[in-house]
């Protein structure tokens, strides 16, 4: 298989450029640096943003399939620039797709499109769209995720959403980083009453179930124009995870705890300061944070298992093993 992926140097995205790789297909990457470490693996580079359709285009030039995993990622930041990079962005991948005969895309989404700042307990992908967000992220991400399920069919392209939720593991460079510099400086307190279910995906998983889907996503299968949350199946207690996480990696545990109703009020005091102060970096809470950390939320996999077979084969505990072995602990 010829397999673009937008994003290839980071996190996800190297993975699937990986898993790739080892079993011989063919690999061009998308992404804005120089990735020399990708090169000498004999990854075609090619040098673009997504906001930029030319480059986009040229990209997608003779491939077979389209990993989009690329986006504007964040808690925080100006809405055209979340909008240009995840809506324009993918708009121009499925631009790029249709006009070179792509077959397949499968598009990296996130369970925070459903995600309504309630409770989530075992939901599936019946969930709908809420009507309103709290943070730019997801609802952009939600905007590029119908736009990838209405071109299903479309130029004989076929689409798929993945929904992988909380990826992490070894070079990690958002979830685990933000943790670490927190804990480490005293700034991380744990919202809520401590008790709330939540699951992660580890991130060979993840790049695991990409290879699955763009392999089942052929004319008339059940992967054509569908979404899919992806995770572990091992929803944990959050706050539990995050301790033992930090304890393996010798970083103090979060200790403190506040009501997650002060978080969220917190939060949307900081960003009504943040926006019209036009003030520099990003609150250290935000209203879509405060509902992350405090509330259950954790989906069922049994469509992707069903549909395309994922089966996760890393489990928490040998991910976190894994982790912190990366790290030297």
């Amino acid at each position: 298989m010829r397999a673009l992926v937008t994003g290839g140097g980071g996190f996800v995205g190297r993975y699937i450029v990986e898993r790739l790789l080892s079993r011989g297909d063919s690999v061009r990457v998308l992404a804005r640096g120089r990735y020399p470490e990708l090169e000498q693996l004999g990854v075609e580079m090619v040098s673009g943003d997504l906001r930029d359709e030319a480059a986009v285009a040229r990209a997608c030039a003779e491939q077979e399939a389209v990993f989009h995993t690329a986006a504007r990622v964040g808690l925080w930041g100006p809405w055209e620039e979340f909008y240009d990079i995840n809506v324009r962005g993918t708009q121009h991948v499925l631009a790029g797709c249709r006009a070179h005969g792509v077959a397949r895309l499968i598009y990296t989404s996130t369970p925070s499109v459903v995600f309504d700042g309630r409770d989530q307990r075992n939901a599936n992908e019946a969930m709908p769209y809420p009507s309103r967000y709290s943070s730019y992220y997801p609802a952009t991400k939600a905007i590029a995720e119908r736009a990838v399920i209405a071109a299903n069919g479309a130029n004989r392209l076929l689409t798929t959403a993945l929904r992988p939720h909380l990826i992490w593991g070894p070079r990690d460079t958002h979830i685990i980083p933000q943790l670490l510099a927190r804990a480490k400086t005293g700034r991380l307190v744990m919202v809520g009453d401590g008790r709330n279910l939540v699951d992660m995906t580890y991130v060979e998983n993840c790049a695991d179930a990409h290879l699955l889907a763009a392999d089942r996503l052929v004319p008339g299968s059940p992967v054509a124009g569908q979404v899919y949350f992806l995770s572990n199946g091992e929803p944990v207690r959050l706050w539990g995870f995050i301790n033992q996480v930090l304890a393996r990696l010798g970083v103090p545990t979060a200790t403190r705890r506040v009501p997650a109703r002060l978080a969220r009020m917190v939060g949307a005091g900081l960003e009504v300061l943040y926006r019209a102060g036009h003030l520099p970096g990003e609150p250290f809470i935000t209203r879509f944070l405060a509902s992350e950390l405090s509330t259950s939320h954790y989906y069922d996999i049994s469509k992707a298992k069903r549909d395309f077979g994922y089966v996760p084969k890393i489990s928490m505990q040998e991910g976190l093993d894994r982790l912190a072995a990366s790290c030297g602990c």
